[in-house]
């Protein structure tokens, strides 16, 4: 072997995989244990990838809610330094503020450096935004900027879910909503 000392081999620092969750958190979310559901399933999902252990990603997970307004409940933070705690539900569903606020996050290379993985954007909701041009909103996520090569899943909440709207916000038509 080389006289390649030891000392001198180091370690690649591990990239960034930024895991945004969209939470609804509206008064529609307060009915049939909804809010209980998306929050043991957020707690599942933060405890899962606090436990992962991969030696090229390191998984960065932001919180954005929305429900009377879209808040950045938690930034981009490695998930072994999140500390969740259970969201309550109120309010109307301003879905489309928070996909401009996710958005807004995506595109920031400040936050989001160019050599991160592609981002991951889970929807959490029941799928009935009432905020004003919406759909536009989904439409620019869905189809501009950095934010339209994310890999978006969608996980509806309840049984009365609208399962077609939450569809709309997958990356591929196979996807389907979990």
């Amino acid at each position: 072997m080389n006289d390649i000392e030891f000392e001198e081999l180091v370690m690649p620092e591990a990239r960034m995989l930024p895991v945004i969750l969209l939470l609804d958190v509206s008064g529609s979310m307060s009915y049939d244990a909804k809010m209980d559901e998306l929050n043991n399933s957020v707690r599942e999902m933060i405890e899962s990838f606090q436990k992962e252990q991969i030696v090229q990603a390191e998984i960065w997970v932001s919180v954005i809610t929305f429900g009377n307004e879209a808040k950045v409940h938690t930034q981009l933070t490695p998930a072994r330094d999140i500390h969740y705690t259970d969201l309550v539900a109120g309010g109307m569903t301003y879905m489309g503020r928070a996909l401009d606020t996710a958005y807004d996050m995506i595109e920031d290379r400040a936050r989001i450096p160019k050599n991160a993985y592609r981002p991951v954007v889970v929807l959490v909701s029941d799928g009935v935004p009432n905020d004003d041009h919406w759909e536009d909103k989904l439409r620019k996520f869905t189809t501009t900027g950095r934010s339209s090569k994310c890999d978006r899943w969608s996980m509806a909440i309840g049984a009365d879910a609208d399962l077609a709207m939450m569809k709309r916000f997958l990356d591929h038509p196979e996807k389907e909503v979990c």
